[in-house]
C-alpha cells in the first residue's frame, strides 16, 4: 500500500518541478510586469515539493526495504 502511496508522492514532485522548470522559463521571456508573481509561485512550489520529498522519507522510514 505504501509503495503505491509513495509513487503518487513521487509523480506529485516531478509535477512540481515540470512546473518548476515553466516558471524559470516564463521569468527568462516575461517583459518584467509579472516577475513578482512568478517568484511567489516558484516559492509556494519549492515548499509544496519540499513537503511531498518529508512525506516521502517519512513513509521510507516507517517501511524500509
Amino acid at each position: 500500500m505504501s509503495e503505491s502511496i509513495i509513487e503518487k508522492l513521487l509523480e506529485q514532485r516531478d509535477s512540481y518541478l515540470n512546473m518548476l522548470k515553466h516558471l524559470d522559463f516564463e521569468l527568462v521571456i516575461d517583459d518584467g510586469s509579472d516577475i513578482e508573481k512568478i517568484e511567489k509561485l516558484k516559492i509556494v512550489t519549492i515548499d509544496q515539493i519540499k513537503k511531498v520529498e518529508r512525506e516521502i522519507a517519512f513513509l521510507y522510514s516507517k517501511n524500509p526495504k
